[in-house]
């Protein structure tokens, strides 16, 4: 498949993703592209769920959308220090369904949900101390 025939279909997806996220955003999480310019980069936050250790906490996240979206996974990194068994020091997120287990049905909300799923309960079997 041509360069700018996966671009396309990639750009089609996110702006779908952002339409329906628009439509009906769920709790405790925001995303959206960082600028008008590209589409490819995306901010992401995640918010402490009320009645968790982590209440009140805002992680933000950065997320790198390959041309070839949904296909391949984006390049996740947390912008905020996390110590975390599934977050590297230069905030990696070792999750996965960011590796062998991505799927093109996943959507960025449903990547950010389980993300912050594992900020409750690490996934250790994923993490930095395998």
């Amino acid at each position: 498949m041509r360069t700018e025939t996966l671009e396309f279909c990639a750009r089609k997806r996110l702006e779908f993703e952002l339409r329906e996220y628009n439509e009906d955003p769920p709790a405790n999480i925001s995303f959206g592209p960082t600028s008008d310019e590209d589409m490819f980069q995306w901010q992401g936050i995640i918010f402490g769920p009320l009645d968790t250790p982590i209440e009140g906490q805002i992680f933000e996240l950065s997320l790198k959308f390959p041309i070839d979206y949904p296909c391949k996974p984006p390049k996740v990194k947390f912008e905020t220090q996390v110590f975390h068994p599934n977050i590297g020091v230069d905030g990696s997120v070792y999750l996965n369904i960011l590796e062998d287990e991505w799927s093109s049905a996943l959507s960025v909300e449903k990547l950010l949900l389980s993300i912050s799923s594992i900020l409750l309960d690490p996934m250790l079997l994923d993490g930095l101390f395998q």
